[in-house]
């Protein structure tokens, strides 16, 4: 056997352990968000649903989940919390989904988030992820309000913060997962009567069981896309 067979054998010898210690750590999963997010641990919040669904696919140790969201949040919040709720974690994957209250405070309080400080403080999350060698899901916002005519009030501005994430994903070469279309596209068939809530949101926003159920669906599948 020759000296560069032995050596081989040698170095397989100490990776193969390594690769398999490797293999059996579960992929740690941060979902980053508001209050949608914060609500998602309970036990019907889309989080919880996912954890189950991972379970029924016997798949659930592959996946340590988290939840990091707080009610209120808007991006620039994300921001601030970012080293403290998400870093500090060293996770794997994180999926941002902020923008409802980017939007909505702007009516409900006069303090939402103008189009181009957004795009600022959400390509800042981005790069500080990705230095960390993260991988990154874009979510874009779904819904203040479930009429499927676009006669919701915010309906033009999540419409224009949903591009700004597109164009934010095409840019940095991101995995966008678009929630604002999936939501308009299910309402679009499953609403006829055209309400403004109890679909998929109690209160046009907030989620329904049902809502958790269809987000954690959409969830698991970018997750789970190579």
């Amino acid at each position: 056997m020759t000296r560069f067979v032995l050596k081989c054998i040698q170095i397989a010898v100490i990776a193969l352990p390594l690769l398999a210690m490797r293999q059996d750590k579960p992929l740690k999963v941060i979902f980053f968000g508001d209050s949608i997010t914060q609500a998602g641990v309970s036990p019907t919040g889309y989080i919880t649903k996912v954890g189950e669904m991972l379970k029924a696919k016997g798949k659930d140790v592959d996946y340590e989940l988290a939840g990091a969201g707080i009610g209120g949040n808007k991006v620039y919040d994300l921001y601030l919390r970012l080293e403290d709720d998400v870093l500090s974690k060293k996770p794997d994957v994180v999926f941002i989904y902020v923008g409802i209250n980017d939007v909505w405070h702007k009516s409900s309080y006069g303090t939402g988030t103008d189009p181009d400080k957004y795009v600022r403080f959400y390509e800042a999350l981005i790069r500080k992820m990705k230095a960390q060698n993260i991988r990154v899901i874009v979510c874009t916002p779904t819904v203040i309000g479930e009429r499927n005519d676009n006669s919701n009030p915010q309906d033009g501005d999540l419409n224009l913060y949903s591009n700004l994430i597109r164009e934010i994903a095409t840019k940095n070469n991101l995995q966008l997962l678009d929630l604002r279309k999936q939501f308009q596209d299910y309402l679009l068939k499953n609403n006829p009567q055209n309400v403004e809530k109890g679909i998929l949101t109690s209160d046009r926003v907030h989620l329904t069981e049902e809502g958790n159920k269809f987000l954690a669906e959409r969830m698991l599948e970018a997750l789970e896309q190579k």
